[in-house]
């Protein structure tokens, strides 16, 4: 049974382009996702995809990275999908998942290659807050306002005549640990 060509994305942030992910590849249909696999954001048009999709289909992915947040999340995804007669491909480890083909080498390059990036992913993770805790012990990593200089002084003014905290929050579309701290800046 033949069926649709499914293209699936995952970029990062908004600013990112999703379409070189998928460029050059004929697909029927594209689910495209703005979340970063960090956060645990809910990949609403991944949960779409895997609805729409039926036995026959074939799915690309760009990496392996794209599709899951680690490598049990992508063993997971990848039975699944076949256990539903549903090919998956990822174009840039050139692997694909045939649930009509035992192949067992694609297998086993699924799981060193999951495991590999979900190694990087936590030396990079480790790197970085090493990192940021070097900078903050130097006094050089502040994290940046949500307000600017002129809304942190009307804030202050504010409070100083005994504006509540809350309603401040409301206002300026932040925390209120953001208003204390302009209440001390000032």
């Amino acid at each position: 049974m033949k069926g649709q060509r499914i293209g699936y994305v995952r970029v990062s942030t908004a600013e990112q382009n999703p379409d070189r992910q998928l460029e050059g590849i004929e697909i029927d249909k594209k689910f495209v996702d703005f979340a970063s696999a960090k956060t645990g954001i809910v990949k609403k048009e991944f949960e779409k995809m895997m609805t729409y999709v039926r036995e026959g289909d074939h799915i690309i992915v760009h990496s392996i990275d794209r599709m899951a947040r680690d490598l049990m999340n992508l063993l997971e995804i990848v039975r699944d999908l076949n256990n539903r007669g549903i090919i998956i491909e990822f174009k840039k480890e050139n692997l694909i998942f045939d649930p009509s083909k035992e192949d067992h080498m694609s297998k086993l390059m699924l799981n060193m290659m999951g495991a590999f990036a979900e190694f990087e992913y936590a030396i990079i993770t480790e790197r970085r807050r090493e990192g940021i805790a070097i900078a903050r012990a130097k006094r050089k990593f502040v994290r940046p306002s949500k307000l600017t200089q002129e809304q942190q002084e009307e804030v202050a003014l504010k409070i100083s005549q005994h504006a509540r905290v809350a309603v401040l929050a409301e206002e300026y579309g932040c925390s209120r640990p953001t208003i204390y701290k302009c209440r001390k800046k000032n």
